[in-house]
């Protein structure tokens, strides 16, 4: 059975003794008409663009506004990140910057209602 590159851990990818540095790069205020090819080509003049991710609504499928660039080449991320933070881009002005860490947030959260007491 051939396992989706897609859930294969980067580091199985590389020998263990090398160290390679992700740069990931959020992008906000995005048209929502902005494509990944798009977004892909839009950074790929400041380096190699490993991938490019907009973030779609579950229900709608449409895109959120938003999306995460990454890039091999830390300089050249951060050329990005200077080079695009601002610029007008199908009519919008681009927030680019270092992502952040994903937050753990708890998860469940007990379904409220009301609490009627025992019934017996």
């Amino acid at each position: 059975m051939r396992v989706p590159q897609a859930l294969v851990p980067r580091s199985a990818f590389f020998n263990a003794k090398e160290t390679f540095y992700f740069m990931n790069i959020y992008v906000g205020n995005l048209s929502y008409n902005t494509t990944e090819d798009e977004l892909r080509q839009l950074f790929a003049e400041f380096g190699s663009v490993d991938s490019a991710k907009l973030i779609m609504d579950r229900d709608s499928g449409q895109s959120k506004g938003f999306g995460f660039i990454e890039m091999s080449d830390n300089s050249g991320g951060q050329q990005a990140i200077e080079g695009l933070n601002g610029r007008d881009i199908n009519g919008r002005a681009l927030t680019v910057n270092k992502a952040k860490p994903k937050e753990d947030r708890p998860r469940g959260g007990g379904g409220g209602g009301y609490n009627r007491g025992s019934r017996y």
